[in-house]
């Protein structure tokens, strides 16, 4: 039945966004006509739209007329089609007909779209969702009209108060952003630092907007929750906010295409920081998610099952650990009773990046430079057996040991061979940069480093070899090395290969597709480690002689020792252990 025609309706357009340059607006009208991969569009399957609705508590069982809903960044529908449905149930079930009802409709939603083709596809969409559930067409145009929002959400003006901010916001890295528009966004949002991609502005606003006990339920990366980027944000929430769910999505069938992002579902609410609940990679299907959501927001501390209560996730700027309540306990005891890897004597460092490896690595021997322009180099392919078996390449050194680059006039060989690749070396950003030192590597190489004793780490693995190399190899980029002046190196291998360590990696590493760590030196300068003078001389001995026989089991006996782990912690950590996909390969973390 339809509902009575009603002419003239209009709602509150708001305030025009502060003045935008010309430049930015002609940015913005690009970014509107690009195609799907530019804009960053991924797809969310129904099931876990709903799901995420449900956790928000946009549910049919409440007056939703009544309230407010956002979706920045509508696309093809995914989020707003469903929530319009959910919407009109809950208008129709609570009491329709009355004008003011209906202009109570039209304040409920507000949906944003960029891409102005897409924007116009969806309209129709809900226009068609409207007339079905009965409404005239003068009635659709205007609700159509007071709800889609054609334009740029980070710079639409919008006024706050939202019960609800649903969605799944772009994956756009800032180098796919126009340079006037992203100093644009820089100027209006705190959290776009280092290298955050736009989702994290996107979020930062949602939150802004939120009413008071009002939820903000995303599916986008996780990468933000634990990666340097993200800091400014995580500060924002835990300084007014809390993550009340948090959902592990990597490795499941959540979008309608194969994506290459490591999503996680976060509903984080403006109310007073609480416990966060969590699960790991629900089976994408409309009843398990159903059931699921129910336990999720059941008040009742959950028992028996895959959904845990943490507390203490949100700590100022601090990376999020979002395991299990016995293993974070651990964590925190082990931080507040000993220093970080560096406080204990410890160095971690990365290899050097070139900028043109083609030009500056080869094979040693035939590298045409002075004897001492070249070092041997190791990279990953080197240290996959779990030790060093180098095969024979070398890297152009064009550094003193003082930092300086040589004088070319006093190398003529090595002004000959880089003379013959000087386009390519120079067309390099870091050359363009500095024009004068066109011919030096990316990073700074030290000779001496390469007659260093260091262990030697590969960045994403799903077992980290922990590689003694003695001190004759240089290592690439792609390999972090630890050097100590206190500890034995072996000895610090074994701690290294114990559970301990990759209970710290695995608690703040971002975790990649098919349960891959990453080893970076952001995560290797969490693990806690006591001052070798505080290491007993028999544990000692032990340790060393783990390491000598790779021995993973002897290395963790030895450490336990070292942390003095009570029967409880060691029981949480070898759950730990048992988790993880890779860790019962020798010699890995």
């Amino acid at each position: 039945m339809k509902t009575t025609a009603t002419t003239n309706l209009s709602f509150p357009f708001f305030d025009m966004p502060p003045v935008i340059s010309p430049a930015v607006r002609n940015a913005v009208a690009r970014m509107a006509e690009g195609n799907i991969g530019e804009r960053g569009a991924v797809f969310t399957r129904r099931e876990v739209v709903d799901f995420i609705l449900d956790l928000t508590g946009y549910t049919e069982n409440n007056p939703l007329h009544t309230l407010r809903i956002l979706e920045p960044c509508f696309g093809n529908g995914d989020f707003v089609l469903p929530l319009v449905q959910r919407l009109l149930s809950a208008y129709f079930r609570h009491g329709k007909g009355r004008k003011e009802q209906f202009e109570s409709l039209g304040n409920a939603v507000r949906a944003v779209e960029l891409h102005t083709s897409t924007f116009f596809v969806t309209r129709q969409k809900l226009s068609q969702l409207l007339a079905d559930a009965g409404f005239h067409d003068n009635e659709c145009q205007t609700l159509l009209n007071a709800w889609l929002i054609n334009g740029d959400f980070l710079l639409e003006s919008l006024e706050p108060g939202f019960s609800f901010v649903v969605g799944n916001p772009p994956y756009v890295r800032q180098e796919r952003i126009p340079d006037v528009l992203l100093a644009e966004y820089r100027r209006r949002y705190a959290t776009i630092f280092d290298r955050a991609d736009m989702y994290v502005p996107f979020i930062e606003r949602s939150l802004t907007l939120l009413a008071p006990g009002g939820a903000l339920g995303f599916i986008c990366a996780d990468r933000w929750m634990k990666n340097r980027y993200g800091g400014p944000l995580r500060q924002m929430v835990a300084d007014g906010y809390r993550l009340k769910f948090y959902v592990d999505m990597v490795d499941t069938p959540a979008f309608l295409s194969e994506v290459t992002a490591y999503p996680a579902i976060t509903i984080i609410t403006r109310e007073k920081d609480g416990p966060t609940r969590i699960t790991h990679q629900p089976p994408i299907d409309a009843d398990a998610l159903k059931t699921l959501a129910t336990v999720m927001i059941d008040k009742r501390e959950p028992k028996g099952c895959t959904v845990k209560d943490v507390e203490g996730v949100v700590q100022g700027n601090a990376p999020w650990i979002l395991e299990s309540s016995d293993q974070l306990s651990v964590v925190r005891r082990l931080e507040q009773d000993f220093p970080a890897l560096e406080g204990a004597g410890c160095h971690v460092g990365i290899g050097v990046a070139t900028g043109a490896d083609k030009v500056f690595i080869g094979p040693f021997d035939a590298l045409d430079v002075e004897a001492d322009r070249k070092l041997p180099l190791v990279m990953t392919k080197d240290i996959v057996s779990g030790s060093v078996k180098w095969h024979g390449l070398g890297i152009i050194n064009p550094f003193q040991e003082d930092g300086q680059l040589v004088n070319l006039t006093e190398y003529p060989k090595l002004a000959a061979y880089l003379s013959q690749y000087s386009a390519t070396i120079k067309a390099r950003h870091v050359a363009q940069r500095n024009p004068q030192a066109w011919y030096r590597t990316i990073d700074r190489i030290t000779p001496s480093l390469a007659l260093t004793p260091k262990l030697l780490i590969p960045d994403i693995k799903g077992v980290a070899n922990i590689v003694y190399e003695e001190g004759q190899l240089y290592p690439h980029h792609n390999l972090y090395f630890i050097t100590s002046d206190e500890w034995d190196l072996k000895a610090l291998q074994a701690m290294l290969m114990s559970g301990i360590a990759r209970l710290f990696v695995a608690t703040y590493s971002t975790r990649m597709r098919g349960g891959y760590l990453r080893f970076q030196a952001q995560y290797l300068r969490r693990i806690r480690l006591p001052r070798w003078n505080d290491v007993s001389p028999c544990v000692r001995t032990a340790l060393i002689d783990a390491a000598d026989k790779r021995n993973t089991a002897a290395c963790n006996a030895a450490a336990f020792e070292v942390y003095g782990l009570t029967e409880e912690e060691q029981t949480a950590l070898g759950r730990s252990g048992e988790e993880e996909k890779h860790g019962d390969q020798p010699g890995g973390l």
